[in-house]
């Protein structure tokens, strides 16, 4: 088996399964029935609740299967009514909720947002407000998440499409790729940033003659990585490793000894399961 069809594997697997995709729907749904229930009655709770949906790699189709990354999650954004109160006062509503709604679920308040671990997935419920001036906004990391900082939580995803359309398919596939690169290496980088980086890169020579799933996934390692993502130690030792396994699994495929590039490239990415 060649480099490319053993990523094409990999990537396929990285596909949530219908199993996991109904228990998450259904969960979904639950979620928000309780919420609309516990923040929209206004004869038991004065807090009101303007909008709440997913976002993040759930709504782009780059989420993982939990067999590929055990911290998978859907990002759920709740919008509250009162643009006025401030970010840990909606943290703490959230917190409130999920005790009340969850009481045998993992709960834990991971700035901005409020971690809901059930068995079969993870929710990260991030509070906001909408501004009038402003849109959208959520708790700012450079603020200490004392202050709200403006978001347009779904707009990423058109890029995403128009990039993924006009590059065979294949930015998705990549994505979840270098995520389970990424959390098969204890999480060197964040993952929406990951996603972002693969969306914006634009790699001259796959731009005029275009390239097949390993041919993407081999120039974004080496070319990418080096440029001035590699900050910490950690980061720098997953990248290092990277892309000499990547080198190696070239020069095997060049010399057709494809056995061995599969092998040696499943140092990098395992097999499942």
């Amino acid at each position: 088996m060649s480099a490319n069809s053993y990523l094409e594997r990999l990537a396929t697997e990285g596909v949530i399964r219908e199993l996991e995709k109904v228990n998450i729907t259904r969960s979904l749904s639950l979620l928000k029935e309780r919420l609309n229930s516990h923040f929209n009655d206004a004869e038991s709770n004065n807090v009101k609740v303007e909008k709440h949906f997913a976002f993040g790699s759930y709504t782009r189709g780059t989420i993982l299967p939990r067999s590929m990354d055990p911290l998978s999650d859907v990002d759920y954004m709740i919008v509250f009514a009162d643009s006025e109160a401030r970010p840990q006062t909606c943290l703490d509503r959230l917190r409130r909720f999920v005790e009340k709604y969850y009481e045998k679920a993992e709960v834990a308040q991971s700035h901005p947002t409020i971690v809901l671990s059930l068995n079969h997935i993870r929710f990260e419920l991030v509070p906001a407000i909408d501004a009038f001036w402003s849109g959208i906004q959520i708790p700012g990391k450079r603020s200490a998440y004392s202050e709200w900082m403006s978001t347009t939580p779904n707009q990423f995803n058109e890029r995403l499409s128009e990039k993924n359309k006009y590059n065979d398919n294949l930015i998705k596939p990549l994505i979840r790729l270098l995520k389970y690169w990424n959390a098969s290496n204890d999480y060197p980088f964040e993952s929406f940033e990951l996603e972002k980086t693969v969306v914006g890169h634009r790699p001259f020579w796959i731009i005029l003659f275009g390239g097949n799933l390993w041919k993407r996934f081999s120039v974004f390692v080496e070319n990418v990585f080096d440029v001035d993502w590699a900050d910490t130690e950690h980061q720098k030792n997953a990248v290092r490793r990277a892309q000499g396994i990547v080198s190696e699994v070239k020069r095997l495929d060049s010399d057709e000894r494809h056995d061995e590039a599969e092998q040696k490239l499943r140092r990098l990415l395992p097999v499942i399961g």
